[in-house]
């Protein structure tokens, strides 16, 4: 029964250890996860203010503005598609 305590105490420590290792690589997954979150919404509040502004900008005809944006990627996809012949 006297060599029985060291083993235990060996598995307790052994055991300590593998939780701190969790902890450590709970927290590290945590804070790049955090530090994404946090350029998403930085991303996310930039887009918001241009947006803001195209609402607010006097004599801003929404509309034209949309039709050419649309009339821009139907160029961009049709040179695309001349570039890369192979897609069609």
């Amino acid at each position: 029964m006297g060599c029985g305590i060291p083993i235990v105490a060996i598995w307790a420590k052994h055991q300590q250890r593998l939780a701190e290792m969790q902890v450590d690589t709970t927290a590290q997954q945590t804070a790049e996860r955090a530090a994404q979150y946090v350029g998403h919404v930085k991303e996310l509040e930039d887009r918001v203010r241009v947006l803001e502004r195209i609402v607010t900008d006097k004599g801003y005809d929404v509309a034209t503005q949309i039709e050419a944006l649309r009339d821009q990627r139907r160029i961009e996809e049709r040179l695309d598609d001349l570039r890369e012949p192979s897609r069609n």
